[in-house]
Order: C-alpha cells, then structure tokens, then sequence
C-alpha cells in the first residue's frame, strides 16, 4: 500500500519591495519622513548594492542601474547596449544581439536593453550596505525635518535651559524645544548681556538671530542682546501690540544698560505708550526684569521729525528742535539744567536717541542759543526725507 505524503501548504509569497514600501508609509506617520525621500534613498542604495555585490558589475555608471518601488513591489533592471557579436568588448555594458533579443524582440545594435536583476541573489555585505545607506537616510531626513520646523523660528523667542558654558570662550550651550524636538542653541558671548550671570540649568529667554544647516541637525545661532529681543518681550506683554493696536516703530538698544522705544497707536483712544507700560507699570517692569534691570524709554513716534526728536530725548526737556537743511540732522535746544540730562551718561541719550530717530543730533543749551532757536516752531517741515533707522527690522 503506497504511503500518502503530506503535502504542506505553500506560504503566499508577498513582494519584499511592498513589505518596504508600507514599512515607509509608517516611518512617515510615526516620524514624519516623507515617504518620496526615503524610495530615493533606497533606490541609490539598492543600486549601489548591486553594484558592489557583483565585482564585474562594479565600474557600471550608476545611471545603467534602474530601481523602481512602489507599492506594487521592487524592480531592479540593468541597461545595456545590444552590440554586435563582432564589437562586444564589455559584458557589464553591452549585451550580444541575439540575446538582447530575448528581452525585445525587435532589438537593433545600438538599442538600450532594460534586462530584469534578481535582487533576492544580493550577497549579504550587499544587503548591509544597503541597510546603513537607508538608516544614514534616515538620520538626515530626521535632520531635515528638524531644520525645516527650526529655521521658521528665525527672528522669534525662545525658552531654552541652559546645559553648560564654555569656560574658554564664554560661549553659553541652551537647550531648547522639548521631547524629540530638542536641540542645541549657541548663545555666543557676543550676544550675551554684559554683566549677565548664568548657571547651568537656569531657564533664559532667547531671541533666534539664525539658523543653519549643519551635518548634525540645525545650528541654531541665539541672542539676548538683539533689539528685537526687546520687541518680541513687548509682544508677549502687551496685548494691544498682539492684536494691533500698537504698533512698535523701531528700537535702539545698548543691552544691559538702556533701550529706547518708539510706538504709536493704530486705533484713536489708545495710549501707545499707557499700553506698553500697563498697569502700575507692570508689563514693562516685567521686560525690565528680563533684561536684568536694563532700562527701558517708551516714546511716541510722530511723522514729524522734530516732534519725533523731542521726544526720543525724553527725560530731557527740549525747547525747540531745527532742522539743518539739506542734512538729515537737526539742533535742540534745551534748558542748561537738562543739558546732562540731554547728553546722558558718556553721551548715551543722545546717542540713543539718533539711533531711534536716524538724526544727527546737536544739542546746546538754551544760554549759548541764537534767539531765533528759541522759538518753538508751529509745524516743521523735513529738510531731507525721512529714512527708517536700520536699528532693527521690522518684522
């Protein structure tokens, strides 16, 4: 009696190119990779695999080796030039006629034959070459993706934990963002305020002048001395800027030390200034308090520049303001026991001051003035035309 033999049941076979495939429609969902990247990087990878795997293949430009996946699987074909039997001179390049034939029909000398690889053959150092191009991919899409979500944070604000400081240079490390969105920020010694004491693991606040490209993720370049360091505070504090109905003109900043800042209103019946102040000072002592003490001026910007001059003065009391014709100066005039005032310590208010404004300023007391300069004039006219100040950009 013959032996019935058991007959086990073939496994369905699934095409390993659409197993790749729904493993990269995941890592894009849980990593956020766009899938598009990852099938180029595999495709190189692949095609250089098979070219290492197969020492007379090793020469073969990379364009001869085509990759396609989808997800309907992997292909992998290599061009070759169909070539007589009399000029074949290169088997990794050409292929006889007759048997270009077999892959098209109508194949002439000179055509490009597409001839199917079995890449289930790849050795293994192949396959592991393979396996770290992708994972490498992988780094830098992740890096890409870091740079893309980093690099529109550029001219905002920060909070980052400071996790150590170079001893040699200064230069201050901060970390910044949380979870797998974490990274590193420089905080140059430049950019700090001077006088400013940090430790490690204190939280500061940053204003991001920049971000680069770098081979191990975003180089996130920080300042706490920038002017709009200053603006983007007020932001956060003041709602009336938040929703428009104050608008910051421009700022001139000597960090650690005194800021001037001019501001107008949008909207009739609000104080500009009342607004960045707040109640019993208490948006801008928490600017203050931020800065380390730093000293902050709110003024009104005016289209008038002689009003916009006089004001950027403040403390000082000014008794007339003149326009110099043909230059984008001016000279005021003030009473002689506000002259110090005017100037400030070793010049600082006057120089804040035609920061803010973009005038050069003359001031002289009122003893040492023409009559003339005395009088306050009614309305005055711009000599030259007014420029914005380049202290900071309006963003």
């Amino acid at each position: 009696m013959a032996r019935k033999t058991k007959v086990a049941k073939a496994e369905p076979q699934v095409d390993v190119g659409a197993e790749i495939f729904a493993s990269l429609r995941e890592l894009e969902k849980i990593k956020g990779i766009p899938v598009d990247y990852m099938v180029e990087r595999l495709k190189q990878a692949l095609a250089n695999a098979y070219r290492k795997d197969r020492e007379d293949h090793r020469d073969v430009p990379a364009d001869n080796v085509i990759v396609n996946l989808d997800e309907h699987g992997l292909s992998i074909h290599l061009v070759k030039t169909a070539v007589t039997e009399d000029e074949l001179e290169d088997l990794a390049l050409e292929i006889p006629i007759d048997a270009a034939r077999r892959y098209k029909a109508d194949a002439q000398p000179g055509d490009q034959i597409s001839i199917p690889v079995d890449y289930q053959k790849f050795g293994r150092i192949a396959a592991q070459t393979a396996k770290q191009v992708v994972i490498q991919g992988i780094r830098e899409a992740e890096r890409g993706v870091m740079y893309e979500s980093y690099s529109s944070k550029a001219q905002e604000l920060l909070t980052g934990t400071v996790l150590r400081i170079d001893p040699a240079t200064g230069d201050m490390f901060i970390r910044v963002g949380q979870g797998s969105e974490a990274y590193d920020a420089v905080l140059r010694a430049s950019e700090q305020i001077p006088g400013e004491k940090h430790k490690e693991g204190d939280l500061i606040r940053v204003y991001v002048l920049e971000v680069h490209k770098a081979n191990r993720g975003p180089l996130i370049h920080v300042s706490r001395t920038h002017p709009n360091l200053v603006r983007r505070l007020f932001e956060l504090e003041t709602p009336e800027i938040a929703d428009g109905q104050v608008e910051i003109r421009n700022i001139a900043r000597e960090a650690g030390s005194r800021s001037k800042m001019a501001v107008r209103a949008t909207m009739e019946g609000v104080d500009p200034v009342g607004a960045c102040v707040g109640p019993r000072g208490g948006r801008v002592g928490a600017v203050v308090e931020e800065l380390g003490g730093e000293k902050i001026d709110i003024v009104v910007w005016s289209e008038d520049p002689c009003e916009y001059v006089r004001a950027a003065l403040s403390p000082a009391d000014v008794i007339s303001v003149t326009l110099i014709p043909g230059q984008k100066a001016c000279r005021c005039i003030v009473p002689d026991d506000q002259l110090s005032l005017a100037i400030g310590k070793e010049g600082q208010n006057a120089r804040l001051a035609a920061r803010l404004t973009g005038y050069k300023i003359d001031i002289k007391p009122a003893s040492q003035a023409e009559p003339e300069e005395l009088e306050k004039p009614e309305k005055a006219e711009p000599a030259a035309e007014a420029q914005e100040p380049q202290e900071t950009e309006e963003v």
